[in-house]
């Protein structure tokens, strides 16, 4: 069984790398940006949660501080799932009432 988190503690994978890399070093935006190729607006719209981390960007930051992508990636999912979780009860979605292929593969057995 997945444990669940909650939404409360998903956090923007920006201001996850502003708060744990770039702060604590003082490194500025525009450094970043210059560092990784890319433009300063991409870095202050992910910072800012503007925007999400791309799997690209999560590479560039992966081999400018060592963190690794997938690490990155899972934060950015999580929060990405968090936020449209908070959001469900608009949805007015039924269940196509087929049955779990799980359970229907448990029965088989």
């Amino acid at each position: 069984m997945a444990l669940k988190m909650h939404n409360s503690l998903a956090v923007h994978v920006g201001d996850w790398i502003k708060t744990e890399l770039l702060e604590p070093q003082d490194i500025r935006i525009n450094t970043v940006a210059e560092h990784l190729g890319v433009s300063r607006q991409a870095i202050s719209a992910l910072l800012n949660g503007r925007c999400g981390l791309t799997a690209e960007m999560a590479i560039r930051f992966e081999k400018a501080f060592g963190v690794r992508a997938e690490t990155l990636m899972r934060m950015q999912s999580t929060f990405d799932l968090a936020q449209a979780r908070a959001h469900t009860s608009e949805l007015c979605i039924q269940h196509f009432g087929i049955p779990n292929r799980a359970n229907t593969v448990e029965r088989r057995v």
